[in-house]
């Protein structure tokens, strides 16, 4: 399948700042790319250098088919861009809104008017429609933002950190539409530091840590780095924790991990449940009184934080940790994001 984002040795640099630095990125048609990391990763360059809103220092990007320096324009009529804030004006309906952008976009007012009422439908605004934008919640603002970046149906589609700021019930909403969305075909690349997010919506994840990609492949395969299965525990009493944790270090392959407002302790195991049960024994015998005990995936932060602390500023690994193979990856740290 041929790649709807395509980028090569991309560098980006404000001042003494390698903001970006070196991204080799390659997205299928109708695939989902999701860029993993913390403040200042880059992710936010790297989306500003795909969609023409920044020019690179170096390196090459192909976007639906089109070089993002020499063929700015045609990259931004085939894509659709929603940024970290939603970008609607207030001082008009949603369906003004919606209808501004078709019009700036070429449409004919008859269409812009048809594509606006689609786009209301599809992302259950049409009954707040008609009243001014500014009276919004934020979760209707982000819907009605992301609905204004699909007015022209692009074939590729950036989320610069969609579902920010968002309450719970609004971040559901929104994930589900953006997963109608990839189900149509739109090629998706998704920048986010909520772990949980880039594991719903992401078919591949490239961690990015301190402006290189350090690990990249499907939430599976990341997992699995990090550790194939966890041994929790919740431990009654706080002052247990301790003994706890050095307790589940006999049984692990990785430093336990305490939480402790929530009382827990985890560790990556590779015994499985034969394994848990010597771990009762041992909490048993050692006076440790808990109140539940599993076995469980690694969850994403646990995925980031294992491959991140290994690679101090300035060591990072020249090749990513790739287990999928996949041919997926981008980032590096960024002036703001």
């Amino acid at each position: 399948m041929a790649g709807a984002i395509h980028a090569t040795g991309l560098v980006k640099t404000f001042g003494e700042v390698r903001a970006v630095d070196g991204v080799d990125l390659d997205v299928p048609e109708g695939g989902v790319l999701g860029l993993l990391g913390p403040n200042g990763a880059g992710k936010t360059t790297t989306v500003r250098l795909l969609t023409t809103l920044l020019r690179p220092d170096a390196g090459t990007a192909v976007v639906a088919g089109h070089d993002v320096v020499r063929d700015a324009d045609r990259v931004r009529l085939s894509i659709g861009l929603s940024g970290q804030f939603a970008a609607v004006d207030d001082r008009l309906t949603g369906r003004e809104n919606l209808r501004m952008i078709g019009e700036l976009y070429g449409l004919r007012s008859r269409a812009a008017r048809r594509r606006a009422d689609e786009l209301l439908d599809q992302f259950d605004l049409t009954a707040a429609g008609d009243r001014v934008s500014s009276t919004y919640s934020g979760g209707m603002k982000r819907r009605l933002d992301l609905a204004g970046a699909l007015v022209v149906r692009p074939s590729v589609m950036f989320l610069d950190e969609p579902s920010v700021g968002l309450d719970p019930t609004s971040r559901l909403m929104l994930w589900d539409a953006i997963e109608n969305l990839v189900a149509q075909g739109t090629t998706l690349l998704l920048t986010t530091q909520y772990l949980e997010e880039a594991d719903r919506l992401a078919r591949d994840i490239a961690v990015v840590d301190h402006g290189r990609i350090i690990a990249r492949g499907t939430p599976r395969d990341l997992k699995a780095q990090a550790g194939g299965q966890h041994i929790e525990v919740v431990v009654d009493w706080p002052e247990q924790l301790d003994a706890a944790a050095g307790l589940l270090a006999r049984f692990g392959n990785r430093a336990p991990d305490v939480d402790r407002p929530r009382g827990t302790v985890s560790v990556p195991v590779d015994g499985g449940v034969r394994l848990l049960t010597e771990v009762i024994a041992a909490l048993d015998a050692g006076g440790i009184e808990i109140t539940d005990i599993g076995l469980r995936r690694p969850t994403l932060d646990e995925v980031f934080l294992a491959l991140t602390e290994d690679t101090p500023p300035g060591t990072q690994p020249d090749t990513p940790r790739d287990t999928a193979r996949t041919a997926v990856g981008a980032g590096a740290p960024s002036e703001k994001e």
